[in-house]
């Protein structure tokens, strides 16, 4: 196969994807992600100086064109100067990951962001196999007073009607990001959300006549509790009729408090752990991948076009690796070592007198291994010593080294009711500082 068969089965892949874009976008588009999967890297000179020798360009000319896909129109050469809008590529770009989705189950989550002291993201996300693939984001000065009520409201309109109605979609949101119109604006689209509160709040039951301390409900680790009834009933523009799930599960130093629609019997406390995985994301897009962190740009909106960039080449990596570690998570192929120990069983032993203490077994036939089910935690999920991302690239590197078609992943979610949470917060890694929302 030409060393080009890959790349332009790529570029016919994103074009196809993002059918508003202008030919040109699209290709350059799909030519950055491309040369940042090959790079692992976002940088301008880095994805510049791996596609120049595979294009056959000089480094300049292929870094001019790349540079041009995150500059305003302002910046660019030409009469028909196109400026790109990246809120546009937002549904297309959900729709694409929705296209051979495999359940009618879909976890999002909401999460902030930050990079130093000179953006602020709010993202919404996919999450998928212990990570996040971003679908709409909006990039913001740090350290600027700015409202997220009307970006999140924007950012969440974007997909109006488009995941089917028959779905259950779930919308995570950590304690930072609780407020009632966010949990409305979640409701309005046909979605469910599942918003972490503080361990301060109170909940009235249906049909109680006073509220209680939601940590009242589970005081010790291993209790569950679940209901209807009125989350923050004191004040009536904070009331919220709502389900609470509350839990505390062993191995965590505190419960959990999450409201939602959904009716008790029809939802689970433990679903929120999926909620870690938006964090798993961000760090992918940073140090852990895409090293975005190194970035020198300071223009919200041209970081904004490199995110769509870093989005589509982390939705391919993430499709490929799930493929990967579902088919080699499905069944194990090697065979139980048998000791020394248990094979001297099987053979009589001679006394000093001569005797056998038993007849000799026969040898073992020779079988085919069986096959075992994949190691699991305590908690019940599969174990994971490399993440889907870097299985992914492995995955994307050995295809390419060894001439073969680029391929074309499925899906594999995993099962929701065997999520647990995973990820925990070690005490020499402080977590990314994150600005307080200005909307609360």
């Amino acid at each position: 196969m030409s060393c080009h068969g890959p790349l332009y089965s790529w570029i016919g892949q994103v074009v196809s994807a993002f059918p508003h874009l202008s030919r040109p976008q699209a290709t350059v588009l799909a030519l950055y992600s491309f040369g940042a999967i090959l790079a692992q890297r976002c940088g301008l000179n880095s994805v510049a100086v791996t596609l120049a020798p595979l294009l056959g360009l000089g480094f300049s000319t292929i870094r001019s064109r790349l540079q041009e896909f995150y500059q305003p129109a302002s910046a660019k050469s030409g009469d028909h100067r196109r400026q790109l809008d990246v809120s546009t590529c937002f549904a297309p770009l959900l729709a694409w990951i929705l296209t051979g989705w495999p359940s009618i189950r879909l976890a999002l989550a909401l999460d902030a962001t930050s990079l130093g002291d000179r953006f602020t993201v709010l993202s919404i996300s996919v999450v998928y196999r212990g990570s996040a693939i971003p679908v709409a984001w909006k990039i913001l000065h740090a350290n600027v007073r700015h409202p997220w009520k009307p970006e999140w409201i924007s950012l969440l309109r974007s997909f109006r009607a488009l995941v089917p109605a028959e779905w259950t979609v779930i919308v995570m949101t950590d304690r930072g990001l609780y407020a009632r119109w966010l949990f409305q604006e979640i409701k309005a689209l046909g979605w469910h959300p599942l918003m972490r509160i503080t361990h301060m709040s109170k909940f009235r039951k249906n049909g109680s006549a006073s509220s209680v301390p939601v940590r009242a409900l589970v005081p010790k680790v291993g209790r569950r509790w679940q209901g209807r009834g009125v989350a923050f009933p004191r004040k009536p523009e904070r009331r919220l009729d709502c389900t609470l799930l509350a839990c505390w599960e062993a191995g965590h130093d505190e419960p959990w408090f999450v409201l939602t629609d959904l009716e008790p019997d029809q939802s689970d406390a433990l679903w929120y752990g999926m909620r870690a995985w938006i964090e798993q994301g961000f760090k992918l897009l940073k140090h852990g991948g895409w090293q975005w962190q190194a970035t020198r740009m300071t223009d919200p909106e041209r970081a904004s076009r490199l995110w769509l960039v870093l989005a589509v080449a982390t939705r391919y990596v993430l499709a490929v690796g799930g493929e990967a570690e579902s088919a080699e998570m499905a069944v194990e192929t090697i065979p139980e070592i048998v000791s020394a120990k248990s094979d001297a069983r099987g053979v009589g032993r001679n006394t000093a007198s001569g005797r056998s203490q038993g007849p000799a077994r026969r040898p073992p036939r020779s079988e085919a291994p069986r096959s075992r089910p994949p190691r699991k935690r305590a908690s019940g999920t599969k174990q994971r010593l490399v993440s889907v991302f870097r299985q992914g690239l492995a995955a994307l590197v050995s295809v390419l080294i060894a001439g073969h078609a680029l391929p074309k992943p499925r899906w594999y979610p995993e099962p929701w009711l065997e999520v647990r949470t995973e990820f925990q917060v070690y005490r020499d890694q402080p977590p990314t500082p994150v600005p307080k929302n200005p909307s609360l």
